[in-house]
């Protein structure tokens, strides 16, 4: 079968590979439609960040070549000895968490924090940019009626979203800012909305995303290129807002989001970083805010998808282009990185 494998950064080849078969508790799903993910951006730019180069990931025992892709739905063609949950035929999607089931963090359930943390389609253990992948039984979730494969491709991303608004401190009626309009940050300004939040304030250079941001829920846009962002969401919100997202993963990013909330205010930071980022801890510590990370998501896919059988996260707004896996690099990859217009790119998994 076909797969694009990642050999290092700028090196994703498309190329015949062994069509894997499942193992007892696992299921093999033919895959339909894959997102190419913010993390996936990072590796093939600045990689490897969860891609396993040295010695093999502790949870899939691969390393480098990987094959890539953890946002994708599909249908069950098999499943292995054991497996009770799900059958053939089966419309799915997958939840790509790697985890030890051994360390503290998973054996209190709180599994997207484990000492060995990967994911499916970044870590090893095959990934969405196939034609087929095994995953555990554990990691699937049948999808609800009415949702289209399309739809399924954006459960990952909208996971992340959603759990990034519910662990932060976000009551309904509190008001938050958003900066970067890229598709994890346009998941959040929905996934706010769904929170009850009375305004969202969000930070973008693109019009484009800007517009969608607007579309999608946003109280207003601020292109940082034109004035202070922080200053100007004080403005909007006197003294400032309760819960800033930092969705852009650059370094002087953070420290705008910070000055961008109020006393006791609280940022969460949402992306994986390149670079290490720095900031003034008195502007913290004066006004006793808070910063939270927040890695993945947990126990949510369920409510992502009853959230999308109601209308939110759709993927018709959302879904900027559709692509062929042999075209992943240069109609992919390569677009991403040049046109900023872009929001979610999805390919088609080949018969």
């Amino acid at each position: 079968m076909k797969a694009a494998r990642w050999y290092s950064a700028k090196d994703i080849r498309v190329e015949e590979v062994t069509e894997p078969k499942p193992a007892a508790g696992q299921v093999k799903i033919k895959v339909k439609w894959a997102g190419i993910c913010g993390s996936d951006l990072h590796e093939y730019v600045a990689g490897p960040i969860f891609v396993p180069v040295k010695a093999p990931h502790p949870v899939s025992h691969d390393v480098a070549p990987i094959i890539m892709g953890h946002e994708f739905s599909g249908e069950v063609s098999e499943v292995g000895e054991g497996v009770e949950r799900v059958k053939p035929g089966d419309r799915v999607v997958v939840e790509p968490i790697l985890a030890c089931g051994k360390c503290d963090a998973c054996f209190h359930g709180k599994y997207n924090l484990c000492d060995n943390l990967g994911f499916h389609g970044l870590s090893g253990g095959g990934g969405g940019f196939a034609g087929y992948t095994t995953v555990g039984e554990r990691w699937v979730h049948k999808m609800p009626e009415g949702l289209s494969f399309e739809q399924g491709a954006l459960v990952e991303p909208a996971a992340v979203a959603l759990h990034a608004v519910r662990i932060s401190s976000l009551k309904a009626g509190g008001t938050a800012a958003v900066f970067g309009a890229g598709p994890i940050g346009l998941l959040v300004v929905e996934a706010l909305k769904v929170a009850g939040a009375s305004a969202i304030h969000v930070v973008e250079l693109s019009p484009q995303r800007g517009a969608k941001a607007m579309e999608l829920g946003a109280t207003s846009i601020i292109d940082p290129s034109k004035e202070n962002a922080a200053q100007r969401i004080r403005e909007l919100t006197p003294g400032g807002v309760d819960v800033t997202f930092e969705v852009t993963g650059v370094p002087a990013v953070l420290q705008q989001c910070i000055d961008a909330t109020r006393y006791e205010g609280e940022t969460v930071i949402v992306s994986i970083w390149e670079k290490e980022a720095p900031f003034q801890p008195n502007t913290v510590v004066l006004k006793e805010k808070s910063l939270k990370g927040t890695i993945a998501y947990r126990d949510v896919f369920p409510a992502v998808m009853n959230l999308m059988v109601q209308g939110y996260f759709s993927a018709e707004k959302l879904v900027t282009k559709r692509i062929e896996l042999d075209d992943i690099v240069a109609q992919g990859f390569d677009t991403l990185v040049a046109e900023k217009s872009q929001i979610k790119i999805l390919v088609r998994s080949p018969d």
